[in-house]
């Protein structure tokens, strides 16, 4: 248990993580140029995650890297920045918050990872407590925007599944995340190039912010992430990722000034359920207790037909 809440700990670094990203690129990122902004995200954290891995991709996984690299990075970066375009942040975010599930079916298909009642539970209270959290009413709904979620929080959470399965035997999850980011930075440089064309010229402050956004919210963050995946079933990373609303929401009302209304109290509270239930273990009798009970059992039948006798 105790191993479990360290690992989680490790994990939430990841979500805080992004949830401070919304603020810093809202406020200190050019606009407009979102491919090139994933390729700033992307390729310097990974080439500083490589320096300090020291290991190059080895047979099956160049290939791996590269669809990894498209599902959690690359693409997953675009179509995030598509959605928050064509929908309100509050539907966005609420249509994500569903990764707990996707990533226990993910999970439960590939790894064999039967999830629980508890995480199931969990995961329903975390995702009414996004809700109640962000308000996601919505008086018009872009469909694209919808595909676009639901694109991203599909090819994410197969991605994460994959790199939890793939890593077991792997080189560590500061090799594979650079690996990761850096296919995925190469794989969007052509987009950006004949989408947005010249990149953008970058100033103090958004230097500064890319700085940030690349070693805190991606370097930092993504390995936390694939360290926790390794160590903690899917369907519980996926609810610890709940706390990216929760750090987005708690940052947005502390720089505004504003304070918690009931309903978001109450959200909160929801979400936070959810995160502890999924770290409660079921009680299962461990394989020598039930031999014991067995033995037990076994002695008691030849007594009683000893009598009998």
């Amino acid at each position: 248990m105790e191993d479990t809440f360290r690992w989680t700990l490790v994990t939430a670094i990841a979500p805080v993580a992004w949830g401070t990203n919304y603020f810093v690129t809202h406020e200190y990122l050019p606009a407009g140029h979102p491919l090139y902004g994933a390729v700033f995200r992307a390729l310097p954290a990974g080439l500083l995650l490589l320096v300090l891995a020291r290991r190059l991709p080895r047979g099956v996984w160049w290939w791996r890297s590269i669809l990894l690299g498209i599902c959690n990075m690359g693409a997953f970066f675009a179509l995030i920045y598509l959605a928050s375009q064509l929908l309100p942040v509050s539907l966005a975010s609420t249509i994500m918050s569903a990764a707990p599930f996707t990533m226990a079916l993910f999970a439960w298909g590939l790894l064999a990872e039967r999830p629980t009642v508890l995480v199931l539970t969990g995961a329903t209270a975390g995702v009414g407590g996004v809700v109640l959290l962000l308000g996601a009413g919505s008086t018009s709904v872009d469909l694209r925007g919808v595909a676009a979620s639901a694109a991203a929080l599909t090819m994410s959470s197969c991605g994460y599944v994959l790199t939890k399965k793939w890593g077991r035997a792997s080189d560590g999850p500061i090799a594979t995340t650079s690996w990761q980011l850096i296919a995925g930075g190469v794989v969007l440089i052509p987009f950006a190039i004949a989408v947005e064309g010249a990149p953008p010229r970058l100033d103090g402050p958004a230097v500064a912010g890319f700085a940030y956004v690349g070693l805190v919210a991606t370097a930092l963050a993504f390995t936390a992430w694939f360290a926790g995946l390794r160590r903690l079933p899917a369907a519980t990373v996926g609810l610890i990722g709940l706390l990216n609303p929760i750090t987005g929401v708690l940052l947005g009302l502390l720089v505004s000034g504003d304070v918690l209304t009931l309903r978001q109290v109450g959200g909160l509270a929801l979400v936070l359920l959810g995160i502890a239930l999924s770290q409660v273990k079921p009680n299962r009798p461990t394989r020598r207790s039930a031999n014991e009970c067995r033995s037990a059992s076994t002695g008691v039948e030849l007594g009683q037909a000893q009598e009998r006798g």
